[in-house]
């Protein structure tokens, strides 16, 4: 259907002051609506009635033209068809039989005539409207007209900061131009940016004065121009204070935001962005942003709040702010702050001021103590110097956050280039006196001194010195002494309390000083002035739905008042959250953030430089909810039957309901082609649907739409579509209606509709969802099979996209149209969205369904529904409702309330929640609640025992929780016990203990034991079986317990026997001892015979222990140490064997283990031998030789041992089989010590060598010549004695014998006779001995491989002499046999050296060869024999050692 929508103006002239539009719609229709379109086309002749009598006729005479062309000419029979009276009566006959298709056909012709006629009519109407309004519109533009205001400016009384409207309209031809003026002067907005906004729309003008002050008080005149005429229009602006704002509650100018460091800002594409990088409560404040374009100025603001970060100290205050400078000098600078709020935290006792010099990271501590006001002086700065300052609040509990550091301030004079400018002062040396010597700033902390500079004073750097002097003493005394001053400012800190001081200054350079410039007045520290007193009233109202508008009254006493801070706290809670973070200067504040339908109470304090005042009196509660307005208009308007003389309509309800529940609907109707409404409804309606009767069938209507609450009626709807009142006859059902949403989350919801009013031909039988996205025409249909419920869960949903939906009834004849589409809804759970929860009151017992709503309002209603339809009055269920909680409370729950429940809260932004309750869910609820209903008292531990000292038994069980009324008894064997003689029975609430001790345990005790406890409502009871195994197992821990009580009250063991291994690997037997005394005896043992250790056992220490060195199996035995005095004896024993002793065996190997050295390779005559170093070795450790991974045993070829110090591995007659890598594992039971060495290349061949060297150099000495024995030491014989000196020797090949006597060699003579007989036996016999045979005589016995020299001392003396001591020879080395030395082989590398000092080097030794037996000496002969030049006797000749250094590679 096509429309055509024309507007016409009343005035008719283009850019008119006011305009009015009457609606015409035209609809091209087919036959069947012939009637109706000649009823539209009289509305549309109505709607020109506004162009007069000529414009009238000229649409009649169109309308007759129309008429006379679709006339029907009169039909004359032809003399050709005419028939006589015979063939008329056929004729008739025949046209009976058609008559009726016949008269369809005429009546269809008739109305398409009719159609064609309308659309005529329409398209000259058109025409015609067209060249009418042309017409007017020359001839209204041809008129001239002077300005004229058709609505004056009207005056008006504001309140300071809030925005003013001044607006006029103005008519006249040519269109006038308007001005304003302030005052007689004109409004410029470019002079004040977004002060003032000047807008000019279809004749209306209007001027806006965007947050006004008192300034802004004036008369505004509008004034419009045109050629013919000025006209003007004046209005007085009156801008008033509120009572108790005083000049600290000026608003100034904006301050207008730059790019710096602290700000960044972007304009583009559309949009506008300010980013604060380094954000600080000094940022809190309202920001705005203005737009000029060029039809005005549009600004939006928004109030940023900035909390405290984490303090770094729990408790210390939050960190102060607003750090600025002032009177900056050159070494001089007065700092100030604001001051933090303290909410919860302890008050602020105290800042500290740090200054950190421009260029550097290094902050620096001004004051020593801190300081209590929000000032302070800081000197001693470096002139030309650039600093920064912050500070830091200082509480009971700690120091705060440092604050923002302030902008960047460098010590300057800012007068100094002023003062040089003068032609005098480059003549002048000595600089003149300063002057006005006075106090600019006395607080009790500080009194910062001023004084103007010399003039003349030269152009010499200048510096100051100050003295004091008690007021009226003339004692002055230099007060900056440590301080260089260059500026005429300095703080004093130490002035005594009470008492008066004069101050004088004197100006020094480099070429002297001035005199003393005149004293000041007598200056004294006075009291400060303190905080503020308490805010007044405080008043919170109702701002929005998370908002609270307070207000209240300023201080009676401002005292430099800074601006105030605001505390909230919830009802019911005790802990206060800051509203602000920086002093608010006005005292009107909107506190945001708050959480809907909670209650709330606000303070107030006042702020100054010396802190915070009394909190204000507590506000009343108030509930957080929108201010109460109109709601706003109902929408969505739309017909769900007509019978022909009435129409049902439906409506949506209001987006916003006024803070107030709406409770009435007021409609109106009018005719489609008028502009008058009528009431429908005098009295209202509640439901969102009405039947409007009255109406006339084929006629069009519109309706509109009043929503009510107790605000009054808001604004009506727009109008509806025309809606054209015919009876429904199709036999599909209408459209559902009144579409809503439940339980919207990120991927789901809930959509629910109402069933349609018209149902068609038969009943509706179930419903078809759409489903499209926004901005989308593609519906799809959720559902495969109409739904029966007038609901559907929607899930798979995309979150933060939005859909619209359409819902289809559907019947036995069909698919019925769809219903109006829904608003768009965004799939995004609401912030703090909660779910139902299913639960049993632990009072009652109670099965219930409970929920949370994350908003409320006042007006909030808790609807709940099963399987989404109202529970209602029901007996099976109780809602109750507190707070933001609703409950619903099941009476008797069975099978029947299984299904799904639902929530919706009222009057919120969709606040919902569903729950199903299912079968499962619902026994294990029904299960708790019979266990609440028939309570239980609940065990942690059940009735139990345990053996106590002295062989006491106690009985106990441990409950959950008791109260002090608790009841309970023992039952033993069907018995009732109770506390007495040998039992004790008692409790404990605190723990839930309840137990029976029994003093003496015997077999009368066997049974069944059993506690009945009775608390309240709760009973419990618990037993225990004691009899047969387990009885036998009590009473034997019971009696040996009795019998450790006897034992323990003599000496006795309090640790028995145990071992522990040292460092040094020594076995260490240790035990505890106790209850002992002086004479108490201890006494080791094993296997029954004493041990009496080195150092006697010390009882009174309380150990005792027994050292077992180099550990071995040796050791097995069964070990006792005995602990006697008078009054008792104990005993502890010890078996070593079996496991125990494999347990020491690992503990050993353990540190053996750890100590391990590498494997060192040394070589030795047999072979190449690999040798471990380590603390201990004993063979019982389990010890693996490998070589290439292969288990070595030990045999003739590969001897394995090893001593306390080392473990080794002989490789005898090495061969290249031999070659590989080699390790040894030792092994502690747990884990494996390895340690390495290979055996291949270079180290092999080396040590094959040494091992040939060695080998060739024990055969020499096995084979070399030697005295195998016979001859003594000394000899002492009496003259003309014979003496005979005979030894074995031996040699391979036979060596050679030769006597010395004092090393000459002795020949064979009468008197001295030697022999060698059979290669073996060698003497030497003088005959009758003087004393000149007395000497020292020596056999020299030698071969090819070597020999060696044997010394005796021959002593002779004078008969009747008495006989000399005895005097041994000295030793003297014989000179060896020549024999080939095989050569050196070369060192290898070294490898680490054991840490253990008792292990040797780690290198490659050569033995020496064995030493010769000991020979045995030949019994001495009587006969002296002469002296003999003897070699020294017994001297060897040794192959030199050789030293090969182990080439094993370190450990890994």
């Amino acid at each position: 259907m096509l429309y055509i929508v024309l507007s016409a103006s009343i005035h008719g002239v283009e850019g008119a002051q006011h305009s009015s539009c009457e609606r015409v719609i035209f609809s091209l229709l087919s036959a069947r609506a012939s009637q109706a379109a000649l009823g539209w086309s009289a509305t549309a002749l109505r709607c020109f009635h506004f162009w007069g009598k000529s414009s009238s006729r000229s649409v009649h005479q169109v309308q007759s033209q129309a008429t006379e062309a679709m006339a029907e000419p009169a039909y004359t029979i032809p003399p050709s068809r005419q028939r006589a009276a015979t063939e008329t009566e056929e004729y008739q006959r025949v046209t009976t039989n058609v008559g009726k298709g016949l008269a369809v056909i005429q009546e269809e012709l008739h109305r398409m005539r009719m159609a064609t006629k309308a659309q005529v009519e329409s398209i000259a109407i058109q025409k015609e409207v067209k060249n009418m309004m042309k017409k007017r519109g020359d001839l209204l533009e041809e008129i001239p007209k002077m300005p004229d205001f058709l609505v004056a400016l009207r005056p008006h009384t504001v309140w300071e900061k809030t925005p003013v409207k001044l607006f006029c309209t103005v008519e006249g031809n040519p269109r006038p131009i308007v001005k304003w003026y302030k005052g007689g002067v004109p409004v410029d907005p470019l002079s004040a940016p977004g002060k003032y906004k000047i807008e000019s729309k279809y004749g209306v003008h209007s001027l806006i004065i965007s947050r006004c002050v008192v300034s802004d008080t004036a008369e505004y005149s509008a004034v419009a121009t045109n050629q013919h005429g000025t006209a003007t229009s004046k209005a007085m602006v009156i801008v008033k204070r509120p009572a108790g704002a005083g000049e600290s509650c000026q608003l100034g100018l904006d301050k207008l935001l730059k790019p710096s460091k602290l700000v960044e800002m972007s304009v583009g594409g559309g949009a506008a962005s300010l980013t604060l990088p380094q954000l600080a409560k000094d940022d809190e404040g309202l920001y705005t942003l203005r737009i000029f374009t060029k039809d005005g100025t549009a600004e939006h603001s928004a109030y940023l709040f900035v909390s405290d970060a984490p303090a770094s100290v729990k408790g210390a205050p939050g960190a102060p702010m607003s750090v600025k400078a002032y009177d900056v000098n050159s070494d001089y600078v007065l700092v100030a702050w604001k001051p933090p709020n303290t909410v919860n935290e302890a008050p602020i006792t105290g800042y500290f001021v740090d200054r950190c010099e421009a260029g550097t990271d290094t902050w620096v501590q001004c004051n020593t103590a801190p300081v209590k006001i929000c000032k302070y002086p800081v000197d001693g700065l470096g002139v030309g110097h650039s600093y920064y300052f912050r500070v830091r609040a200082v509480n009971s509990a700690g120091i705060s956050r440092p604050s923002r550091k302030s902008d960047k301030v460098t010590a300057l004079d800012a007068a100094e280039n002023e003062r040089l400018q003068g032609t005098d002062e480059g003549y002048v040396t000595i600089p003149g006196e300063p002057t006005d010597v006075h106090a600019s700033e006395i607080v009790k902390a500080y009194v910062v001194l001023s004084w103007k500079p010399p003039s003349p004073r030269g152009r010499a750097p200048l510096w100051y010195i100050v003295e004091k002097c008690l007021a009226g003493t003339g004692a002055w005394q230099r007060i900056n002494t440590a301080v260089k001053l260059h500026s005429p400012r300095y703080p004093v800190f130490d002035l005594q309390d009470g008492q008066k001081y004069q101050f004088r200054v004197y100006s020094v350079n480099m070429y002297g000083s001035s005199e003393a410039s005149a004293p000041s007045e007598p200056i004294q520290k006075i009291d400060e002035e303190g905080v503020p007193s308490a805010p007044g009233l405080v008043v919170a109202t109702r701002n929005t739905k998370s908002s609270v508008f307070v207000q209240w009254e300023a201080p009676k006493h401002l005292k430099n008042l800074m601006g105030y801070y605001i505390d909230g706290r919830v009802v019911g809670d005790k802990e206060w959250f800051p509203c602000n973070h920086k002093p608010f200067r006005h005292n009107r504040f909107v506190v945001h953030g708050l959480i809907p339908g909670e209650s709330y109470v606000f303070r107030v304090q006042a702020v100054n430089i010396f802190g915070l005042s009394e909190e204000s009196q507590e506000s009343s509660p108030i509930a957080v909810e929108p201010a109460l307005a109109t709601p706003s208009a109902p929408y969505g308007i739309t017909m769900l039957s007509c019978d022909g003389s009435s129409m049902t309509v439906a409506w949506k309800s209001p987006k916003h309901c006024g803070g107030s529940k709406v409770n009435a609907y007021y409609i109106d109707k009018r005719d489609a082609d008028t502009l008058v409404w009528k009431e429908v409804n005098l009295a209202a309606v509640t439901e969102r649907i009405c039947t409007v009767d009255n109406l006339t069938e084929g006629s069009f209507y519109e309706f509109r739409i009043q929503a009510g609450n107790l605000a009054g009626v808001g604004v009506p709807s727009a109008p509806s579509a025309p809606m054209k009142c015919e009876p429904w006859t199709m036999e599909q059902p209408g459209p559902a209606y009144d579409l809503g949403f439940s339980e919207v989350r990120g991927d789901s919801l809930v959509i629910l509709w109402k069933a349609p009013v018209y149902t068609g031909a038969s009943a509706v039988s179930g419903y078809f969802v759409d489903m499209a996205k926004k901005g989308s025409s593609e519906f799809v249909t959720l559902n495969e099979e109409p739904v029966s419920h007038r609901y559907l869960q929607v899930t798979g949903l995309e979150e933060g996209h939005s859909y619209i939906f359409r819902v289809r009834a559907v019947n036995s004849n069909g698919v019925g149209k769809p219903s109006e589409v829904t608003e768009p809804v965004c799939a995004k759970a609401l912030p703090g969205t909660t779910e139902i929860v299913a639960g049993v009151d632990e009072e009652t017992g109670d099965v219930f369904l409970s929920f949370e709503a994350c908003e409320i309002c006042e007006t909030s209603k808790f609807v709940w529904s099963k399987n989404y339809k109202p529970i209602g009055d029901c007996p099976r269920a109780t809602v109750t409702a507190k707070g933001r909680t609703s409950r619903l409370t099941f009476s008797n729950p069975d099978k029947e309330d299984l299904g799904r429940y639902s929530l919706v809260v009222t009057d919120t932004e969709g606040v919902s929640s569903s729950h199903t309750l299912t079968e499962d869910a619902l026994n294990t609820m029904l299960e708790l609640s019979y266990a609440i209903r028939h309570p239980v008292v609940p065990l942690k531990h059940s009735l139990n025992y345990e053996i106590l000292e002295k062989g006491h038994v106690r009985f106990w069980l441990q409950a959950v929780k008791l109260s002090p009324s608790v009841s309970y008894r023992f039952i033993v064997n069907d018995k009732e016990v109770t506390s007495g003689e040998g039992q004790k029975i008692s409790h404990d609430v605190a723990s839930g203990v309840i137990q029976m001790t029994v003093d003496h345990f015997t077999r009368a005790n066997e049974g069944t034991y059993t506690v009945q406890i009775n608390d309240g409502k709760a009973k419990t009871q618990s037993s225990l079986v004691l009899v047969g195994d387990a009885f036998k197992a009590a009473l034997k821990e019971a009696e040996f317990q009795r019998k450790e009580h006897i034992r323990k009250q003599g000496p006795h063991f309090s640790e028995y026997l145990h071992f522990t291994v040292s460092e040094d690997c020594t076995v260490m037997l240790t035990c505890k001892v106790a209850n002992v005394k002086k004479d108490t005896t201890f006494h080791w043992y094993k296997e029954d015979d004493e041990i009496v250790p080195e150092t006697p056992p010390n009882v009174m220490s309380g150990a005792c222990a027994l050292p077992l060195p180099l550990f071995s199996r040796k050791d097995h035995g069964v070990y006792k140490a005995v602990l006697s005095d008078d009054k008792g004896k104990d005993t502890s024993v010890f078996d070593i064997s079996g496991q125990v002793f494999d347990d020491i065996i690992n503990a050993l190997a353990r540190n053996a283990g750890a100590s391990a050295s590498e494997l060192v390779l040394q070589c030795t005559p047999e072979g190449i031998r690999l040798q471990c170093y380590m603390n201990y070795y004993t063979e019982e450790m389990k010890t693996v030789w490998k070589h290439k991974e292969s288990k070595i045993s030990s045999s003739e070829k590969m001897r394995i041992g090893g001593t306390a110090e080392m473990a080794w591995m002989q490789i005898c007659d090495p061969s290249d089989k031999e070659k590989g890598h080699y390790a040894i594992e030792i092994s502690d039971g747990v884990t494996t010590h390895t340690r390495t060495f290979d055996l291949s290349g270079q180290a092999y061949t080396d040590a094959y060598e040494e091992y040939l060297r060695l080998k060739a150099a024990a055969f020499a000495e096995k084979n070399r010549g030697r005295v195998v024995g016979g001859l003594p030491d000394v000899v002492t014989i009496m003259e003309e004695k014979s003496l005979s000196l005979t030894c074995t020797v031996w040699g391979e090949p036979t060596p050679e014998v030769t006597w010395f006597k004092n090393e000459q060699e002795v020949a064979s003579n009468e008197h001295t006779r030697v022999t060698f007989d059979g290669g073996k036996f060698a003497s030497m016999v003088i005959n009758k001995v003087t004393p000149d045979d007395s000497g020292k005589y020596s056999i020299n016995v030698r071969n090819k491989y070597g020999g060696e020299f044997v010394e005796i001392t021959v002593s002779v003396y004078r008969h009747g002499e008495p006989i000399p001591e005895p005097k041994l020879g000295q030793p003297k080395t014989a000179t060896p046999a020549a024999q080939p030395v095989p050569p050196k082989s070369p060192a290898p590398s070294k490898t680490p050296t054991p840490s253990k000092p008792q292990t040797p080097a780690q290198s490659m030794k050569s033995p020496t060869p064995a030493s010769t037996p000991a020979s045995t000496p030949a019994p001495k002969s009587p006969t002296p024999t002469p002296k003999s030049p003897t070699p020294p006797r017994s001297v060897k000749s040794p192959t030199p050692p050789r030293f090969m250094k182990s080439p094993t590679p370190p450990r890994k």
